[in-house]
């Protein structure tokens, strides 16, 4: 096994069981939380989407379907931000960006899979054109390199903050095993930064 298949397979994993993750915690949504319910959902369908983009077969999966999807999901966490408690409209806008990133990404991968689909690398070009054609490729590869790139950073500074918040503070949270809120805290945060790193790694990685 090469090492990009080992990479594939590690991307894989992580994926499934983010996905599997994002779907009990729909089942278990407390009645009425249709916002939660949906956050959710949306989760499990990008991680599954993730989790096969790395295989050859994954390419089956329809891409402009996915992009109408995943920018529709992208819209849906800001737009959704409510009010909640003290939490300021902005504050909560603020707080759900990293998924609506996230999404934004997915639809950014399904979007250059489409643009890649379509492009036409035959020597059948009219001369005419060819310089216009050549000219029009690099701008697109200029602008979806800076697109790419700010994804890139976003998510990883996402990762990293989701990562090491609760390093310092480790300990004493595993020592207070009984507070369940805190170790769920504990847990959802790992799970952002490891899903938010992986999506990192298949943004970067060559499709």
């Amino acid at each position: 096994m090469s090492a990009t298949e080992v990479v594939h397979c590690m991307l894989t994993a992580l994926f499934a069981a983010a996905a599997v993750r994002a779907l009990g915690q729909s089942v278990l949504t407390r009645t009425g939380a249709c916002r939660s319910c949906v956050d959710h959902l949306l989760h499990a369908a990008m991680a599954l989407a993730m989790a096969v983009m790395p295989w050859s077969w994954g390419g089956a999966l329809p891409a402009l379907p996915q992009s109408v999807f995943f920018a529709a999901a992208a819209l849906w966490f800001p737009l959704t931000a409510v009010r909640s408690g003290q939490e300021g409209q902005l504050s909560a806008t603020v707080r759900r960006l990293p998924y609506a990133v996230g999404m934004a990404a997915m639809t950014w991968m399904s979007y250059r899979a489409t643009g890649h689909a379509h492009e036409t690398m035959a020597d059948g070009v009219p001369t005419a054109h060819q310089a216009m054609h050549v000219s029009h490729s690099m701008g697109g590869s200029k602008a979806d390199s800076v697109v790419t790139g700010v994804l890139a950073l976003y998510l990883l500074a996402c990762s990293l903050h989701s990562l090491t918040r609760d390093m310092p503070t480790l300990r004493a949270t595993t020592e207070t095993a009984g507070n369940s809120t805190s170790l769920r805290s504990v847990c959802n945060r790992f799970w952002d930064g490891a899903t938010a790193m992986g999506t990192l790694v298949m943004l970067l990685m060559p499709h």
